[in-house]
């Protein structure tokens, strides 16, 4: 399908919001995927990318006009685990930006493809990384980060997600290590009420983005729904910036058990607040699948476009 060149993601965010897609773990065990195995969706990316390619494309068809790529959990120590080399891994890594891309093609309607950079915890898959506070410093958070950062821009994708970001000190390893990649980036949190995952001021971890001109968007993502209208809020006021929102269902995470637990308490409706509120990127994380995207995007095409809303304090 023949489809129009997308703008710059930065662009299109001044333009109005963007539907994000939701949790590519839980659509790829919905079409019969087993991510018991530690590497998690990223596995697939080796052993069978076709069902990557076939759970992003189940979102553009929900409604999804951002892609979040299977990078989360991949990494050079996770795949040399495995066996594979620094250039095999870089390979991989590229190959998930070009699934989100061959998916796009789904639609006749542009796009976008943000190669998602999970934290260091996650490759730890010990669910540390809802905790943050490794014992590393932010020189070698750099270091871990950077190869994985540099094999994904080499793929053009069109945004880098640093995405489930438990801890500010992580965020700046983050941003340093993306400095001089080319590509622009979302910087999006992990958060417990209006604090980080390590228990840092949602204000403060913000502020270490507020004035880097890479940094499109600032946010949060797999958290408590009823988290995400305070962050957002928030975001807005401290960084001046579109604002990305993608929340989990509500269920908790177990990783002594490998299980959710708990109950969902994500509503799409919340999508209409988060707008008005300055939200400009607007999905769903782990539990949220192409049918709840589907009506997020729904709540949007019947939202009236209309300014957010001013926060004391911002001139607005």
């Amino acid at each position: 399908m023949s489809t129009p060149p997308a703008p710059p993601l930065a662009d299109a965010l001044a333009r109005g919001p963007l539907v994000l897609d939701g949790g590519l773990s839980n659509q790829l065990q919905a079409q019969g995927c087993d991510l018991s195995d530690e590497l998690w969706s990223a596995r697939l990316l080796a052993d069978d990318p076709a069902r990557i390619e076939a759970a992003h494309t189940a979102y553009v068809r929900a409604g999804a006009r951002v892609l979040i790529t299977g990078s989360y959990q991949a990494s050079h120590p996770g795949f040399a685990r495995r066996g594979l080399g620094r250039e095999e891994t870089d390979a991989l890594l590229r190959r998930s930006v070009a699934l989100a891309r061959a998916a796009a093609g789904a639609t006749g309607e542009p796009v976008w493809v943000a190669a998602s950079v999970g934290p260091y915890g996650a490759v730890l898959a010990d669910g540390s990384e809802y905790r943050g506070r490794y014992g590393l410093t932010v020189a070698e958070l750099e270091r871990f980060h950077r190869p994985r950062i540099e094999a994904l821009a080499e793929a053009a994708p069109d945004v880098l997600a640093l995405e489930t970001v438990p801890d500010a000190e992580e965020a700046e390893a983050l941003l340093r290590a993306a400095r001089d990649c080319g590509v622009p980036v979302w910087l999006s949190y992990t958060v417990a009420g209006e604090r980080t995952r390590a228990g840092q001021p949602l204000a403060d971890a913000f502020a270490v983005a507020a004035g880097d001109d890479r940094v499109i968007a600032v946010g949060v993502n797999c958290c408590d729904p009823r988290d995400a209208a305070p962050a957002v809020r928030l975001a807005a006021r401290t960084t001046g910036k579109p604002v990305v929102v993608y929340p989990n269902s509500g269920e908790r995470w177990n990783a002594s058990r490998g299980a959710w637990e708990g109950g969902a308490a994500f509503a799409p409706s919340d999508a209409r607040r988060w707008l008005r509120d300055g939200a400009r990127l607007i999905g769903g994380c782990c539990r949220v699948g192409p049918e709840e995207i589907a009506r997020v995007a729904a709540e949007l095409r019947a939202e009236p476009k209309t300014e957010p809303r001013a926060e004391p304090g911002t001139g607005g």
